[in-house]
């Protein structure tokens, strides 16, 4: 088992993880958990999502319980 499979990115704004939205309403969900958090293996995904929301990007692996934040290399 290859536990680098399991880490994804996720969203976090003002201490709280991006969870999904009310497809009704278009309202954002949030959660205090990184557990619950939406996430993606897309780094493209990934920033578009978070430059809509104004958020952060984390990398997440919940099998070791790790969380950083998701650095860009300067070009």
């Amino acid at each position: 088992m290859d536990i680098r499979a399991y880490t994804g990115i996720i969203i976090e704004k003002d201490g709280q993880y991006l969870v999904g939205y009310k497809m009704l309403s278009h309202e954002l969900l949030w959660s205090s958990s990184p557990y619950d958090a939406w996430r993606t293996r897309k780094k493209d995904k990934a920033y578009i999502v978070s430059s809509k929301v104004n958020g952060k990007r984390f990398l997440f692996n919940p099998i070791v319980n790790q969380l950083r934040e998701m650095k860009v290399p300067n070009n």
